[in-house]
């Protein structure tokens, strides 16, 4: 497939008639969808902007590509647009912008129309192409110049130095979506190469895979390595070279200034996670704000299909057995009564059982790359596990134990573990470092998982020490609560169901409820049961809320999640809510607390009661005002919502 193949003359646009950059993206949207290439404005508009939100595509010398990949494309196309008056684009180099290439890509697309995408990034760095379309017409103008262009031979995959011996380079570029950026900087760095007599092979990362791939021999004879990405690329095979690591936009805006300094022998030897000190997936330092976040977000992205999956899988096993009937003295094996619930409830809590492993362990890979793995997932083993030094840990409810089986430390622990088993990985490395080469096997297979686990191990055993002793000490408060205020008590317990939903504060409040159930059965159920599952479920409804009223603060995964958050917030599952607490804990968890203590106190103040421990809107029929619970449970989760959304900071565009 050819770049011609893709462009459509039906939705050029000539005469482009916007001058600021939103507008500008509409313009061209709207001309894909009243052709009928694209069946929805809003998403692929959406899918638009989170790809800007991320680095600008205007690339600069009056040249943007817009692009995405979405479910609102029926076919693979690219609109051709010119302004006679320029855009403000926000380009990289602060200039107008006159040509744009709008990508739409379905989801699922195959490889070839990203070849022919490749093909058209290396046009636009062609000298004199761009002036030469700024010169068009009509859209056979525009077609009959690519069909020209695509004559002429394609460049070599490797440029060769321009004196036998001369310096050579290596380089991989990636973007976020591997579409449009990660061929552009290719094309750039293969043209300002041969313009100063460099040779270069350059490897590019994209949506289609790898293409023209590294060797072996290819790094050894290379003088140096540049890094213009902005996604993991594979580090391990440059390890001892001289090593340039820059986003993608600097390959294409500053490639002459990259090459200059990988030839000057004053760029930092790459020591892959094997051998010795770490090393940042750009050379421009982080701040510590800014490599916490970094850190963290690591760890959130992949946990969140975990909790997702598992959240959603239990969600069902409730609604079975909700459907099939549950004796009421059975109400405790709600979820597991019958057969078939009790299986899609194992396979929900098999997936939920990784949720903190996977992201303790995902920090700690962010932090020491895969030496870190796997202490940080025996760091959020321990954490879920409660484990701690004997004769200190505390089983639900506060009694002492004989095992170091405790009360699980939950997402606060994980992410403490997380960041602790990264830097144990760090300091081990560099007390390991005077180790000869040789060594280095010994060093990587054996010492550092080795080392990494133990050290790691006993001091998550030691972090678990407090949190059991917090659970135990919010249970004796709780317990002294009881008999006052029943406004006062599901304020508090709603509150605590917020403060880490799952760990062992929300534990705490949830054992209690539990442990008044069987006391009030005979009066119609508990009313600090009734105040603990109605919090509980507003945290990831507010999570939805914020996301649907505050679209341009969350990215496109995070409003999808929020979707999946109505499941988990109405079956009581606060989990739900945790990668979006923990990736913005200053901010988020306050918000819920409020939400959620707002709902407990007014659940309290009703004297509403609940006779089941779990299953949310499922058992909602349990309840002696379903109606007016419902209602308690929304304005809980619409304050929540809102609080988050607003203080939420916007993206970074």
């Amino acid at each position: 497939m050819k770049i011609q193949d893709l462009l459509r003359k039906d939705v050029m646009l000539l005469d482009l008639q916007a001058t600021e950059k939103t507008a500008a993206i509409e313009e061209m949207i709207h001309s894909l969808v009243n052709h009928g290439y694209v069946t929805d404005f809003e998403t692929f508009k959406e899918g638009i902007l989170a790809r800007e939100a991320l680095t600008s595509t205007g690339l600069g010398e009056g040249i943007a590509m817009p692009h995405s990949k979405s479910s609102a494309v029926k076919e693979a196309t690219v609109l051709f647009a010119k302004s006679n008056k320029g855009v403000d684009y926000e380009s990289l180099d602060g200039q107008p912008t006159d040509l744009f290439f709008m990508i739409a890509a379905p989801e699922g697309a195959n490889d070839t129309h990203l070849a022919a995408l490749a093909e058209l990034s290396q046009y636009l760095m062609k000298d004199g192409f761009a002036d030469k379309l700024r010169k068009v017409s009509s859209p056979d103008e525009v077609i009959a110049l690519f069909d020209q262009a695509s004559e002429k031979a394609a460049g070599p995959a490797t440029v060769a130095p321009a004196t036998e011996g001369g310096d050579f380079l290596v380089a991989v570029t990636a973007c976020t979506t591997g579409i449009a950026h990660t061929y552009m900087a290719q094309e750039a760095l293969q043209k300002v190469a041969a313009e100063m007599g460099v040779g270069i092979k350059v490897e590019t990362n994209g949506a289609s895979g790898v293409g023209n791939k590294l060797t072996a021999e290819d790094i050894k004879k290379a003088k140096a390595v540049i890094i213009a990405a902005d996604k993991a690329v594979e580090m391990d095979r440059f390890d001892g070279k001289p090593l340039i690591s820059r986003p993608v936009a600097d390959g294409i805006r500053k490639t002459e200034e990259l090459i200059n300094l990988a030839l000057s022998g004053n760029a930092e030897v790459y020591k892959a996670a094997n051998g010795g000190a770490a090393v940042a997936s750009s050379n421009e330092k982080l701040s510590l704000g800014g490599a916490f976040y970094k850190h963290l977000m690591s760890g959130v992205s992949q946990m969140l299909p975990f909790v997702i999956g598992g959240g959603i899988m239990i969600a069902i096993a409730f609604l079975l057995d909700q459907i099939l009937g549950v004796p009421k003295d059975q109400l405790s094996n709600l979820g597991s009564y019958h057969e078939i619930a009790a299986q899609f409830k194992a396979i929900g809590g098999a997936a939920f059982g990784f949720m903190l492993p996977v992201l303790a362990g995902y920090i700690a890979y962010s932090i020491a790359e895969k030496p870190g793995l796997v202490s940080g997932f025996v760091a959020g083993a321990i954490a879920s596990s409660g484990a701690s030094f004997g004769g200190v840990a505390y089983a639900a409810g506060g009694e002492k134990t004989l095992s170091l089986a405790g009360v699980s430390s939950g997402f606060l622990g994980a992410l403490v573990g997380g960041f602790l088993a990264g830097g144990v990985i760090l300091v081990l490395r560099k007390l390991l470092a005077g180790l000869p080469r040789s060594l280095e096997g010994i060093r990587s297979i054996l010492l550092l998982p080795l080392l990494g686990v133990l050290v790691t191990g006993f001091l998550m055993l030691a972090v678990n020490i407090p949190m059991s002793a917090i659970n135990t000490a919010l249970n004796d408060f709780l317990a002294s609560l009881s008999g006052s205020s029943a406004v006062l008590l599901g304020l508090l317990v709603g509150g605590m169901m917020a403060v880490d939903m799952g760990g062992p504060v929300n534990k705490a409040a949830y054992v209690f409820g539990t442990s008044t159930l069987a006391s009030t059965v005979s009066t119609g159920g508990s009313p600090v049961m009734a105040a603990v599952m109605a919090a509980g479920m507003v945290p990831p409804l507010a999570v939805f809320v914020a996301t649907l009223l505050f679209k341009d603060k969350f990215t496109t995964e995070e409003r999808d999640s929020g979707l999946t958050n109505i499941v988990m917030g109405l079956s009581f599952i606060t989990e739900g809510a945790i990668p979006f607490g923990a990736a913005d804990p200053a901010r988020a968890i306050p918000s819920f607390i409020v939400g959620s203590a707002l709902t407990g106190a007014l659940v309290g103040l009703s004297g509403i009661k609940l006779m089941a421990p779990h299953g949310g809107i499922f058992v909602i029929g349990l309840t002696n005002n379903p109606i007016l619970y419902l209602v308690y449970v929304l304005i809980g989760a619409v304050v929540s919502g809102i609080l988050f959304g607003y203080l939420r900071k916007p993206l970074e565009k």
